[in-house]
């Protein structure tokens, strides 16, 4: 009995040992060259009033409901349908629910696999008296002298169980698991985009309002110098030419107010997509534009890492791609497979159930690929380059990602500054189209002087209001750069893909 518990002792230590044998390479996060801190969100890039401002990374954070900061009731509606309505998300969710459905499959050959197959066959054959059969598991009947009839009744079955010795199964459950938690990620990157797209596009909306406000205001003021031109060209003070001229710039701006329409409509069809309406069930009312883009605080660098759901997604990948080369390399090894059948076959079916029915089998088979010809080196060398490209990819997002948040901070403060010289081109052009009014009145000008005037006045004031879109546009861009509001803890968990109870748990992390 000492030598039985012994033997027992020693095969489970041998097998423990095989079973912490894992070919895989031990996973870290690749290194990534990580600034201190962003360059254009140094306090000397802000200057006091200039309205717009960086927030200090010791701020509160952004929020997941990120819509909110700009205190737009419309926007906020808008922005809840794009979860339940939007089907680029809806196609990502699906997308991620069959990769968790690819780490159920796989968890599957971690425990034995049992099959059964009732059959019933009858077989007739030539003139014979009787039929008999020994030591093969089958019994028959025979009746009729013209021939013989068989009735075998079969009730088999098979376990079959593959010993996971180097870790095949459990880092391929790995490769899928963090392919899941990168699809997780990518619902995440989806659905913040489709958020920013429908923020921009809202802007857009509100900021051609605004233009049309522009415009409106303008065509009043030409009416008004097209009225004093004629009314100049009947007291025989002026020329019909300049009653042509005037007449040609108010035509021209009513060209203009009409054309903004057909942006505005598209802007609107574009919401109605993203929110998963029929355009022709969306409309917009027309609402004033607040240029008024908030503070957003924005993280070290660092801590980018961790927010950016497209960075999360790309290092999952990278963690898959580095536990598939544990598969690839675990080929080199043997694979031992335990086998056991069984089961009931008469050829009665009352006796079918009787103890003299049995049958069974039992062994394991040891296999081994002696020569293959370079396919599992080929197989090996293949997941090794793939996890080098998945490397290169994360890294080549993260650089992606903070080049993006460099950008949108450049962009706010230097369209604060653009803002604020337009507004005073505003002021001296106005100043400039009074004066002009005010000597063509006195027939000291030409009414060329005025057109000039009032182009300016006109293009001042248009440009003054794209470049507050483009501003509110940077701050939503400033915002999916630096993730939105979500972080990695916001991923699923291997419990929840994997509805494990301690049973198994991955080893790269």
């Amino acid at each position: 009995r000492f030598s039985a518990r012994l033997a027992l002792a020693a095969a489970t230590g041998i097998a423990m040992i095989l079973c912490a044998c894992n070919p895989a390479p031990k996973y870290a996060k690749p290194p990534v060259n990580t600034p201190q801190a962003f360059k254009e969100s140094a306090p000397d890039q802000f200057k006091e009033g200039q309205g717009w401002k960086v927030a200090q990374p010791g701020d509160d954070k952004i929020r997941g409901k990120w819509w909110e900061v700009y205190n737009d009731p419309i926007l906020n509606s808008l922005e809840e349908q794009v979860q339940i309505s939007n089907q680029t998300v809806i196609q990502a969710e699906a997308n991620y629910r069959a990769a968790r459905a690819l780490v159920v499959s796989a968890r599957s050959a971690l425990f034995p696999t049992v099959t059964a197959s009732p059959s019933y066959t009858n077989s007739r054959f030539g003139t014979r008296s009787a039929v008999a059969t020994a030591g093969t598991g089958t019994a028959t009947s025979v009746s009729g002298a013209a021939g013989s009839v068989v009735n075998t009744y079969s009730l088999p079955f098979e376990v079959s169980y593959t010993a996971d010795f180097w870790h095949r199964i459990r880092n391929q459950i790995e490769a899928n698991v963090y392919s899941a938690q990168a699809s997780a990620a990518d619902v995440a990157t989806a659905l913040l985009s489709t958020q920013a797209t429908v923020a921009e596009d809202y802007f857009d909306i509100r900021g051609l309002d605004a233009q049309e406000g522009v415009l409106q205001d303008t065509l009043k003021n030409y009416r008004d110098t097209l009225n004093l031109t004629e009314t100049l060209f009947h007291a025989g003070i002026d020329s019909d030419e300049d009653v042509a001229q005037a007449r040609t710039q108010l035509d021209t701006a009513l060209a203009q107010a009409t054309d903004l329409g057909v942006a505005r409509a598209t802007y609107e069809h574009a919401i109605a997509t993203l929110i998963g309406k029929p355009a022709a069930e969306f409309s917009l009312a027309v609402a004033p534009f607040v240029p008024n883009p908030p503070t957003v605080p924005v993280a070290v660098p660092s801590e980018l890492l961790e927010r950016r759901p497209d960075i999360a997604a790309a290092e999952r990948q990278v963690a898959s791609a580095n536990a598939l080369i544990g598969v690839a390399r675990g080929a080199y090894y043997p694979n031992l497979t335990l086998s056991a059948s069984g089961g009931l076959e008469s050829s009665s079916f009352t006796s079918w159930f009787t103890w003299p029915s049995r049958f069974w089998s039992l062994g394991p088979t040891l296999s081994q690929t002696l020569l293959d010809f370079g396919a599992r080196r080929g197989a090996n060398e293949q997941a090794e380059a793939q996890y080098d490209a998945a490397v290169a990819g994360y890294r080549q997002t993260v650089l992606s990602d903070f080049q993006a948040v460099e950008d949108e901070l450049a962009s706010l403060r230097i369209y604060q500054t653009e803002i604020a010289q337009y507004e005073t081109a505003v002021h001296s052009s106005a100043h400039y189209l009074e004066l002009s009014l005010t000597r063509y009145k006195a027939g000291v000008d030409s009414y060329l002087n005025v057109i000039t005037a009032q182009n300016t006045v006109l293009n001042n004031r248009e440009a003054q209001v794209e470049t507050q879109i483009r501003q509110m546009t940077s701050s939503v861009l400033l915002i999916l750069a630096l993730g939105g509001g979500w972080d990695e803890s916001q991923l699923p968990q291997v419990k929840v893909m994997t509805g494990k109870h301690g049973i198994w748990s991955p080893a790269g992390g």
